[in-house]
């Protein structure tokens, strides 16, 4: 890793002052408690990859982590096993803190992509995170999701008159999770090209490896630039600092 960002240095402590652009006033207290959102079938990069940035960052900031399951009274396990039968014995699984029904209070909550959102239609899993979600979302101060995580927050309702994106590769099947949220001024305004959305508390962002890019934003807003900077150094990531270069909206025909 780099040098460390120096502590007295306001900006590595506090995110920006009130009189920079910003649609929330988050100047007040610097998250600590942080969530992830992990279901059967989950995408690992989705996870991982904003993860690290995290482990990154905790190392200079005092954090907590809950990894969440929306399986009904358990803890064991969750895999990244798809329904795709072409390599079942290949797999990652992450052992859960938490069950939904007995989450601490979170600052901030990310809800990573996967084929189980897909595979999980409509089924109890899937109220149970939607429920979750809207219930906790007026007390976070931020939620970041990844690729088409952002279906979750969709179906949700906490979207309703707000813009974001997702993973290019499946835009119109998430928009589709959406379609029922709100119209006129509360419908969703699905933004086509992006590489990320910063709409106040919400950020999304477009498939897998955007995850990364995301979290470093959000980090560079609350943090400071300084310490997302030093965080992208010590992965050796070259970061998207554009929120709207997105080549992948044309690659997939979005636009």
């Amino acid at each position: 890793m780099p040098p460390r960002p120096n502590p007295s240095n306001p900006n590595s402590k506090r995110p920006p002052s009130t009189s920079q652009p910003s649609q929330i006033d988050i100047s007040s207290l610097v998250p600590t408690r942080f969530g992830i959102l992990l279901f059967p079938a989950f995408q690992a990069l989705d996870a991982f990859g904003p993860l690290d940035a995290l482990n990154a960052l905790s190392w200079t900031h005092p954090m907590t982590l809950a990894i969440l399951t929306p399986v009904l009274n358990s803890l064991a396990p969750i895999s990244t096993l798809t329904s795709i039968p072409t390599s079942p014995g290949f797999t990652q699984s992450v052992v859960p803190t938490h069950t939904l029904e007995d989450a601490p209070e979170l600052d901030v909550l990310l809800i990573p992509g996967g084929m189980g959102l897909f595979n999980g239609g409509g089924g109890e899993e899937m109220q149970r995170m939607t429920e979750f979600i809207r219930k906790i979302y007026p007390s976070l101060h931020s939620i970041i999701s990844v690729c088409n995580g952002a279906s979750l927050l969709a179906r949700s309702g906490i979207l309703a008159g707000k813009s974001a994106t997702t993973n290019k590769a499946f835009f119109q099947d998430v928009v589709a999770s959406g379609a029922e949220v709100g119209d006129g001024e509360e419908a969703i305004n699905w933004v086509k090209k992006a590489r990320w959305v910063d709409d106040g508390k919400i950020w999304t962002s477009s498939g897998v490896s955007a995850g990364i890019d995301v979290t470093l934003a959000w980090m560079g807003k609350v943090y400071g630039e300084e310490v997302a900077g030093w965080v992208a150094k010590g992965m050796e990531y070259t970061r998207h600092e554009d929120a709207g270069s997105d080549p992948f909206a044309e690659v997939h025909g979005v636009v």
